[in-house]
């Protein structure tokens, strides 16, 4: 058992799920008192010792149903389905609709027509009868899904095919029709909800029955660590801002207010407890007095760290719009870490939004704003960084002093303009730090119209950012 859940955790480190040490020791303590067949308890087990964050539960699960997928003889790949119980539950039902007619007798599930499966799935699903439903998924895939060793297909399209064969969209009218029957009359309306609600999550049960078959046929097919690499889905701190999906964007908004609560409190901590100043030797030698003289702790003078001025200039063209929007909502639920935020937008024009965030709390209504009232076109709305920067400087370079922070963000793809470069240069003599944030791989960069080293050359550094963990980082590190 211990070599199976080292296998596990280093499969949840290779899918970017933090797991420590202590967290190990944990899980081997938890499955210790869980009975180890059933399998729903072991899971669950795992997920409350070794998951820290909501967000990471799915890819958890993912790591487990594939780890796991052939664990033990009732997991295994055959088939002769039906045999045992399932196969005396498969006569009963068969006896008691058939009534004799039909392929029925022999040969287990093997034997039965189409229509014969649906109505055992319909009494499978009326009875709440999970194991017979386990048995039908397995049946169905078989029958229906169409699977062939070595096909490069993915497992959507064979749950596709088999829930195709089912025809599950109408069986939820068969059930409740069936219910009426059975009560033998009309139900009431909050009686028809409840029977809804059971027979919905039955299906849906069902479903996954058979996406769970699908997926140990894959496993046995092509291999456990072959098919964790398919399925594995990024953890929502890695999910690109460039390339992410609607699904994918409303779980990094989720993402983000736990992870601004933990980078603010980190690094107020780090201010409070940073020992930068130097030997304070008066202090030291005060204090020396208890241990007769001898200066046995050495004090330091503990400077109050300056809180940076940061100047935010966000290009919100296009495909970056969405690193630009997760920045700025970052930069300002955290704003408290900074003595003053000012933010900049642009696309061919530029414009200052610093009062959209000071006129409300809700960040979220303050990026919409931008979105919307912003005025950053100046002739097409195609990027041009070259007219934005050179707006910027001769309306507010007087303001950039010793003490500013100043923060780029974006592609650097300028559609061929003019770059003035010397803008970021002007900048970086006035400012106190420059760096540029790009949200596109670093084999990107300087392909095509990005000229990022061009503007780079000016800046103390170019980072690539393309997710909410490399944020965080870079934010830790500038605060």
């Amino acid at each position: 058992m211990l070599d199976l859940l080292s296998g596990f955790i280093i499969e949840l480190r290779n899918a970017g799920l933090p797991v420590s040490l202590t967290e190990n020791l944990d899980a081997m303590h938890a499955i210790s008192h869980i009975p180890l067949e059933d399998r729903e308890a072991f899971k669950y087990a795992l997920g409350a010792t070794l998951v820290k964050n909501q967000a990471h539960w799915r890819s958890f699960e993912t790591v487990f149903e594939v780890y796991f997928s052939l664990r033990g003889p009732e997991y295994s790949i055959t088939d002769g389905d039906g045999e045992g119980s399932i196969d005396d539950l498969l006569q009963q039902m068969q006896d008691a609709q058939m009534k004799g007619e039909g392929n029925g007798g022999a040969g287990g599930m093997d034997s039965l027509t189409p229509e014969e499966l649906m109505n055992i799935l319909m009494n499978a699903l009326m009875n709440g009868d999970q194991a017979l439903m386990s048995a039908l998924a397995r049946q169905a895939v078989q029958r229906f899904a169409g699977m062939e060793p070595g096909r490069p297909v993915g497992g959507t399209y064979y749950l596709y095919r088999t829930l195709r064969n089912l025809d599950l969209d109408g069986m939820l009218d068969k059930l409740m029709e069936a219910s009426k029957k059975e009560v033998g009359g009309e139900l009431t309306k909050l009686e028809e909800r409840l029977e809804k609600d059971e027979y919905n999550d039955r299906i849906e049960k069902f479903k996954q029955e058979v996406e769970a078959e699908i997926r140990r046929r894959l496993v046995a097919d092509r291999g456990a660590e072959a098919m964790a690499k398919t399925l594995r889905k990024p953890l929502p701190e890695d999910v690109e801002f460039m390339h992410a999906s609607r699904d994918e964007m409303q779980n990094l908004k989720k993402s983000l207010q736990p992870l601004t609560r933990k980078l603010a409190a980190r690094l107020a901590r780090k201010r409070r407890h940073g020992r930068k100043g130097p030997l304070d030797f008066r202090n030291t030698v005060r204090h020396s007095l208890a241990y007769g003289g001898v200066p046995a702790e050495p004090k330091f003078k503990y400077p109050r760290p300056a809180k940076p001025e940061l100047i935010v200039i966000a290009d919100i063209s296009g495909s970056v719009a969405a690193f630009a929007r997760f920045t700025l909502m970052l930069v300002y639920a955290i704003s408290g870490q900074f003595s003053k935020v000012r933010s900049f937008v642009f696309i061919d024009g530029i414009d200052e939004v610093t009062e959209y965030f000071k006129k409300t709390e809700d960040i979220s209504e303050a990026i919409h704003r931008i979105n919307t009232e912003a005025d950053v076109i100046w002739v097409d709305g195609h990027s041009d960084y070259g007219h934005a920067f050179e707006v910027f400087w001769d309306k507010y370079g007087k303001e950039i002093n010793p003490k500013s922070t100043v923060l780029l963000l974006g592609d650097a793809r300028n559609n061929y303009h003019a770059s003035q470069a010397w803008v970021i240069k002007e900048i970086r003599q006035k400012a106190r730090h420059v760096y540029w944030l790009n949200p596109e791989p670093r084999s990107y960069w300087n392909t095509g119209d990005s000229i990022v080293g061009e503007y780079g050359t000016h800046t103390d550094g170019v980072y690539e950012c393309r997710n909410l963990r490399q944020l965080e980082a870079f934010v830790e590190k500038l605060a």
